[in-house]
């Protein structure tokens, strides 16, 4: 049977006050304590380890070489329990234990990093649980009850949602592809000898084809990243995120192509929460920050 530990966390945290304050009268004023107490729990602490954690100099009181070794160690874990406290009371407070996220990879990163930047500085205490997901995975993670919300390029039917943005895709390829080297603006039949990459559709229920199909070879991969390496490399042509190609194109390894029509297509992003009259304070702070930083693009495009 494991023997409960001899100290405890409060004596460490007594321990490191005084260390950060100077002084027993010091520490005892940021505890609220009394000064006697401050003094017993250190005495109590260094006699259950057998060893001197403190010694005056001067006026502070400084950590002895095994002291400041020993209060590294025990840092960590007084960070961890302020965090599990800090925890309990927003649980307490209402806000969920856990927010279930589901983000199409159409989304641009940078936003959603700015809108999550947020939602932790507002919801310490929540964790984040996300769904990287392609075309119908957010129906499917709505469906099956995975997600609290979703940023999905359609609203699936039986839920409610709001536009966000839209996500513009450019027809692109490598400057050496032999597209380019005809030199004239492109039909689409000019397109259908040469291989076109596509992204798979992460969703298992009703999966979905969108974009131009009429390549007589395709490549499919399941990732946006990897679609932009194939592209790039040389390998096919396809329509791109702008967001995800904009300092590739600006250096030149990938290069528009001249279609007549349909070079920019765009697809509509929306918020859909699952159960908007059961959806938490947290869950409601983060589909907040999403739309405020999705505006906050729009307004700079």
């Amino acid at each position: 049977m494991a023997a409960f530990p001899k100290t405890s966390l409060e004596q460490w945290r007594v321990l490191q006050t005084i260390v950060e304050a100077g002084g027993y009268a010091q520490a005892a004023a940021q505890l609220h304590r009394s000064q006697s107490s401050v003094s017993y729990a250190v005495t109590r602490l260094q006699a259950q380890l057998g060893i001197d954690l403190l010694v005056p100099q001067g006026r502070r009181m400084v950590l002895t070489d095994a002291g400041r070794a020993l209060l590294a160690e025990a840092a960590p874990l007084l960070e961890s329990l302020q965090k599990l406290e800090a925890r309990a009371g927003a649980l307490r407070s209402g806000w969920e234990a856990e927010v279930r996220l589901a983000v199409d990879s159409l989304f641009p990163l940078p936003c959603l990093m700015a809108a999550l930047r947020h939602f932790a500085a507002q919801c310490p205490a929540t964790r984040l649980q996300m769904h990287e997901v392609v075309m119908s995975g957010a129906d499917d993670a709505l469906y099956q009850g995975q997600v609290d919300l979703a940023v999905a390029t359609r609203v699936p039917p039986g839920f409610l949602g709001e536009w966000l943005l839209d996500a513009c895709f450019l027809a692109c390829a490598a400057p050496a592809h032999p597209l380019h080297a005809l030199g004239r603006t492109l039909r689409p039949d000019d397109l259908v000898p040469w291989t076109q990459v596509v992204v798979r559709d992460s969703g298992t229920r009703q999966p979905r084809d969108e974009g131009w199909l009429g390549a007589r070879q395709r490549w499919t991969v399941s990732h946006a990243d990897t679609a932009v390496e194939v592209v790039e490399s040389g390998l096919a042509f396809a329509w791109l995120p702008a967001h995800a190609i904009a300092a590739r194109l600006e250096e030149g390894r990938l290069v528009p192509l001249p279609l007549a029509q349909g070079q920019v297509r765009r697809t509509a992003l929306h918020l859909v929460m699952a159960d908007p009259g059961r959806s938490g304070p947290a869950a409601q702070a983060l589909a907040d920050c999403l739309h405020q930083e999705a505006a906050a693009r729009r307004g700079a495009g």
